[in-house]
């Protein structure tokens, strides 16, 4: 505990699970999971993903209508639960990267990068001088909204943030290794549908040309001394073949919305089932 006055190293509720966040498990090569929130609006879903075992959340922002006072909020709750939580932001929109990351954010997923300059753009906006150009600010949720000076907050919010750059052209494939190379870059991330669009073969997460495009990343990342994760691969079999190029072990496991509909699938057909078998006349006893 830490006495009056004192500066906490991170938030009181969560200094012991640091390294239990998502940058030193994958390292570790450890299982870890997230939950994407596209369609809830308040904290319970957090509580779900906490509950049910979750490591991270990934807010998307580029695929919904949620405000940035309620990501900030599923954000700064996440952190408290002990995991990770990350923000999907709108393409180009990286003026909104430090609300986020001042809102309790502690990560950055920016969607279709092509360039080393665009991704170093990001990764500036999420640390501080003179790694980065983040705002300074005094006050922030990961210290329970304590003020504390720039020299304990500054390293200890650089050391936490997580940027993931999302790469989903064939013009980011062919610039990936350079993009890997961008200081402050944690992870690079394939966006298979994307990918898989841009390359006219929609769906198609087994093309020889996504393979070949995974493991350019993985290689151009173990030269860098980066992670590289793939999203919207929802086959394990084939994700298993992945982790052997040198995909981290992050798996998505669907977003609020989807797993919403699958329960809600699964509860109705169950339902339905035992009322047909209910009502079924007895069958006549076998002679």
């Amino acid at each position: 505990m830490h006495g009056a006055g004192t500066t906490p190293e991170i938030g009181t509720a969560t200094a012991a699970r640091v390294d239990d966040r998502l940058l030193p498990r994958l390292r570790r090569g450890e299982l870890t999971t997230a939950m994407m929130l596209r369609g809830s609006r308040t904290v319970d879903v957090i509580r779900i993903a906490h509950s049910s075992g979750h490591h991270c959340v990934i807010i998307d922002l580029e695929h919904c209508s949620m405000s940035l006072d309620v990501a900030t909020t599923l954000a700064a709750a996440a952190f408290q639960f002990g995991m990770t939580p990350i923000v999907r932001v709108p393409e180009r929109e990286y003026g909104i990267i430090g609300r986020l990351l001042d809102g309790g954010a502690l990560g950055i997923v920016a969607p279709r990068i092509e360039t080393p300059a665009e991704a170093r753009t990001v990764a500036r906006a999420c640390r501080f001088a003179p790694r980065g150009q983040r705002s300074q600010i005094a006050m922030v949720p990961q210290f329970g909204l304590r003020p504390t000076p720039a020299k304990e907050l500054n390293p200890a919010l650089d050391e936490l943030a997580v940027v993931q750059i999302l790469v989903e052209t064939p013009t980011g494939i062919a610039n990936v290794d350079a993009i890997a190379a961008v200081d402050g870059v944690d992870m690079v991330v394939i966006g298979v549908n994307d990918l898989c669009a841009e390359l006219g073969a929609p769906g198609s997460f087994r093309d020889d040309r996504v393979r070949r495009s995974i493991v350019a990343a993985s290689e151009a990342c173990k030269a860098h001394g980066k992670l590289l994760s793939v999203g919207g691969i929802s086959d394990l079999a084939y994700f298993a073949e992945l982790l052997q190029l040198g995909v981290a072990p992050l798996i998505y496991t669907g977003s609020d919305n989807e797993l919403l509909m699958k329960a809600a699938v699964d509860k109705q057909s169950q339902v339905a089932k035992w009322f047909q078998e209910l009502a079924q006349p007895p069958q006549p006893p076998i002679a």
